[in-house]
């Protein structure tokens, strides 16, 4: 709850007038205990979960032919009850496992200093934050993904998510319950190391929410803007993850491919893409059209060395 009273009392305080965005932060948030702003993070965990993969799937249902070139495993589709079954244990999972750590985690936001106090962040400072958020999270959450993948943790947790080979904007959380607790503790991680404004900490979840879900839309889209972020692995990138599945040992980043590359946990997929690369030119040159899928490829992957 901020100290002030009122606008006058605010400016007071910091020597200055208000910007515009500071002004609407006083508004809103004056009377609001800090608790309460904090579990705002769930609202729009459960907000943005609800409509972002919407897009995605008024896409798949259209069937459209101009967009099937940009699905990515193209032989398998979705019927609007398998979304609905994902989404309905997806929020189940929401309510019954996120809800109440949302709830108990509020000490430990306290503790490592997210505040919510004037003066807000400028926008460099909210761009590297997340920056920071994003490559803790990208680094630590390679590295629990792979520990995920091995014979006990696979069997015991991961199969969850991997129940779709082929996988859908709703399936991006659908996981074994320990398992979201598990890969929450890399995207606490971030905020834990690099203390910021709750603005910035909700921006942070929201954003990485709308990257899972792109990653697991199965459409690899050419215009999307996330193609000029250097680095991105993408939709295509961790699609081949779920199309191997159980045995894959590729593609383990959640976000980058520095990690994949630089541990050699990226030679399945590279091999794949060539691959699919000489039977596209191979279908070109008899003049067939280029598949987006890679269905018809067969699947090898390879332990990093």
């Amino acid at each position: 709850m901020l100290p002030y009273q009122n606008l006058h009392q605010a400016e007071a305080a910091l020597g200055r007038e208000l910007t515009i965005a500071e002004k609407l932060w006083l508004n809103y948030s004056a009377n609001k205990p800090d608790y309460l702003l904090h579990y705002h993070n769930i609202l729009f965990l459960i907000l943005f979960y609800s409509v972002a993969p919407l897009p995605y799937m008024f896409i798949e249902l259209s069937r459209s032919k101009r967009i099937d070139k940009h699905k990515i495993q193209s032989k398998i589709k979705n019927s609007f009850q398998d979304m609905l079954k994902c989404y309905k244990e997806v929020m189940q999972t929401f309510i019954v496992v996120v809800g109440p750590l949302q709830v108990s985690s509020y000490p430990f936001i306290k503790l490592i200093g997210i505040r919510t106090s004037l003066s807000l962040p400028s926008g460099g400072e909210m761009f590297w934050q997340l920056l920071v958020y994003f490559l803790i999270e990208d680094y630590t959450g390679y590295w629990v993904h792979r520990l995920l993948h091995s014979n006990w943790g696979y069997e015991k947790i991961h199969h969850v998510h991997h129940e779709y080979s082929a996988p859908m904007g709703f399936a991006a959380p659908y996981a074994h319950w320990s398992e979201i607790l598990i890969l929450g503790m890399p995207a606490f991680l971030g905020p834990a190391v690099v203390p910021g404004h709750i603005t910035t900490y909700w921006l942070w979840f929201v954003l990485r929410q709308m990257e899972a879900i792109e990653t697991h839309s199965g459409y690899d889209f050419s215009w999307s803007p996330t193609r000029f972020v250097p680095f991105y692995g993408g939709a295509k990138y961790h699609d081949y993850h779920h199309y191997v599945g159980r045995h894959s040992q590729s593609n383990f980043a959640s976000v980058f491919t520095y990690c994949d590359y630089l541990y050699g946990t990226d030679k399945g997929y590279r091999h794949h893409k060539s691959i699919h690369r000489k039977m596209e030119e191979r279908v070109e040159r008899n003049g067939g059209h280029r598949e987006g899928s890679y269905n018809s490829t067969p699947a090898q992957d390879f332990k990093s060395e």
